[in-house]
């Protein structure tokens, strides 16, 4: 049976070269491959082989049946209407269509059913929202949970190659003379040795927009309009992979072990969780994979007599689940229902 004709928008950025390398990976049945940026003139890697990244256009998406979009959200709104006209199905990164009603916005293991009422565009949840849901919606299915608080550690690739380099940078210029100031470009403040609460635009509120999308975001994957949430999102030194604290109260009583229980057999999560032997969820070793890691799983002691609540801990590669992953397992069921 012939492949899809596949073009990834966005090709030359940290998540899509991720998606060009977990479409190999996963053997995604690619026919033709096209690769797109706003500008050509570059190459990536593909079964061994150098592939131009052409510039987009208006001739560009003729013939493509899955287009993977992982460009800033006024690109994707120029240009995922006229790839749905030329025939593609858009699964698109940005937060350009994340809360219209009219798009579904998917992850795989919690609400995949979605996918199915798509009109030409899919979107690919904030990978803080992916990284927390795909542990806590199994738990939501089980005890029902009416509120979340979430403070999240980003990795600093959150913020794409800029970021990645400057921390990079910023060492290396501190190990060569502690004296001299670090440059600062891709962030506020210095993140080398540091920590910035601080991630997008402030509302009248004192939320950030990364802050909203996880109460925004949940809210629909879940199908929970009611369901309560705050969340803090910080910028910290570390490479690759989030980090989120996340505390939730449950309408039903769930213990520690029933949720370890639950968890265990979860799609896409990996229980560590054994505090005497410092096992617990890590950056480290929540790269370059794709489950994400859940630990430090106990009850939340805050809360009056006879209400129930859990405190998890929780990493996941934001570039590979939280991103690149995530839009190819929507594209793989997109595919496989044609």
């Amino acid at each position: 049976m012939p492949g899809a004709n596949v073009a990834v928008f966005g090709a030359t950025g940290a998540v899509g070269v991720e998606m060009i390398k977990i479409l190999e990976e996963r053997c995604f049945p690619v026919e033709n491959l096209r690769l797109l940026a706003s500008r050509g003139g570059r190459s990536a890697k593909w079964r061994g082989c150098s592939v131009p990244v052409e510039g987009v256009g208006p001739s560009s998406f003729e013939g493509v049946q899955v287009a993977l979009f992982a460009v800033e959200g006024d690109v994707s709104r120029e240009w995922a209407p006229a790839a749905v006209r030329s025939g593609a199905v858009v699964i698109d990164n940005s937060s350009a269509f994340r809360m219209d009603p009219e798009v579904p916005l998917v992850v795989p293991e919690v609400n995949g059913e979605d996918i199915a009422r798509h009109k030409g565009i899919i979107a690919n949840p904030n990978c803080s929202t992916i990284i927390a849901l795909v542990p806590l919606a199994p738990l939501h299915r089980a005890a029902g949970i009416s509120r979340l608080v979430a403070s999240t550690y980003q990795a600093v690739s959150g913020a794409g190659k800029a970021g990645l380099e400057e921390l990079e940078r910023q060492i290396c210029d501190y190990a060569q003379d502690k004296s001299k100031p670090l440059g600062v470009s891709a962030f506020s403040y210095q993140i080398a040795f540091n920590v910035i609460p601080h991630i997008d635009a402030f509302d009248e509120g004192g939320y950030t927009k990364e802050e909203l999308k996880m109460r925004n975001e949940s809210r629909k994957i879940l199908h929970a309009p009611d369901l309560r949430v705050s969340c803090t999102c910080v910028r910290v030194p570390v490479l690759r992979s989030h980090s989120e604290s996340l505390t939730i109260e449950t309408e039903r009583p769930l213990s520690p072990d029933q949720a370890r229980a639950i968890l265990e057999g979860a799609p896409g999560v990996k229980v560590i969780d054994s505090p005497p032997d410092k096992a617990y969820p890590m950056p480290l070793f929540a790269s370059d994979q794709d489950l994400i890691h859940v630990g430090r799983i106990r009850r939340d002691e805050s809360l009056e007599e006879g209400r129930s609540g859990l405190v998890l801990w929780v990493s996941g590669d934001q570039l590979r689940k939280g991103a690149a992953t995530n839009a190819v397992q929507i594209a793989e069921r997109v595919w496989s229902s044609r």
